[in-house]
């Protein structure tokens, strides 16, 4: 189907279908490359306490002077903050320099310690950290504007959903060629979630950037392999996507979406079926055997 410019949360609010994400963005780089974004066309930008730059984040968003009310802004709630979560809303609210989120997010589905290294803290059960969530997103409509999840699988979501209060908004996962995470996609779809797709590339340095389907529809279209991999979540239904740079000349770029037709889609995700890989590994999950999602 046609890109869209926004997708609609359950909430009734607009989501911009592109957005600048900052994960692994370089100390130094972030506040610059928030403020080229916004001062450029985009609307959504999104950050996480773990990435540790919410407050670069916040100095961009000022800089560049677009009214607050025009950007749709997303970070997430910390695992070893999953205890506290009302005093970790008022820091990111801090360090990001506004007084409302429009989109808060339970990181992984993990408590942890807040010792170094952190560890899976099993005195806390994730689903009382979404509670606290629904607590606050209920007792401050002013400052959350939505609650959502981030690397939730399907069975993650059917366990908070026999519980929860509140449907999550969104469900931000990886999702590219090599880990279309279908399975995800048509749960949430069937329950009226939103899934944001990061690392829509793969990684830094891809294989998906020279693979041969995606270069051969880039060069169909006069366009890069990134905007190929962008317009493939962009196209899909219930979807908003965040690609990832510090450089202005790829920020401008991966805001170039291109309407694919549904063979194109299909020739795309087939990908998976012979390079299969992930990108995101945290090495504190115990991969599989704790249930996080895998690409399928």
């Amino acid at each position: 189907m046609p890109a869209s410019k926004t997708v609609k949360l359950n909430t009734g609010a607009e989501m911009p279908t592109v957005g600048l994400g900052t994960w692994k963005s370089a100390p130094g780089a972030v506040e610059h490359a928030v403020e080229f974004a916004l001062r450029n066309g985009y609307k959504h930008i999104d950050t996480a306490a773990a990435y540790k730059n919410e407050k670069e984040v916040g100095a961009g968003i000022a800089a560049s002077q677009v009214p607050r009310g025009s950007i749709f802004l997303t970070t997430k709630l910390d695992n070893p903050d999953q205890k506290e979560a009302s005093e970790a809303l008022e820091s990111s609210l801090k360090n990001l320099g506004t007084d409302y989120l429009d989109l808060w997010l339970m990181h992984w589905p993990a408590p942890m310690t807040k010792d170094e290294p952190a560890v899976a803290d099993p005195s806390h059960d994730w689903l009382d950290t979404w509670k606290s969530m629904e607590a606050l997103y209920k007792k401050y409509p002013e400052k959350l504007k939505a609650i959502g999840v981030s690397n939730f699988s399907v069975e993650f979501l059917e366990r908070l959903l026999a519980v929860a209060e509140v449907v999550p908004a969104v469900n931000q996962i990886e999702m590219h060629p090599s880990c279309p995470s279908q399975d995800v996609l048509d749960f949430c779809r069937g329950k009226g979630i939103v899934v944001t797709a990061y690392s829509p590339l793969g990684s830094d340095n891809s294989p998906l950037l020279t693979n041969e389907v995606v270069t051969k529809l880039a060069e169909k279209y006069d366009v890069t392999p990134a905007n190929i991999l962008v317009s493939l979540q962009a196209n899909k239904s219930g979807v908003s996507v965040l690609p990832k740079s510090v450089t202005n000349t790829r920020i401008l770029s991966n805001a170039v979406i291109i309407d694919l037709t549904d063979e194109e889609m299909k020739e795309l995700d087939a990908i998976d079926k012979t390079h299969h890989f992930r990108a995101c590994h945290p090495s504190w999950t115990g991969w599989g055997s704790l249930g996080f999602p895998d690409c399928k």
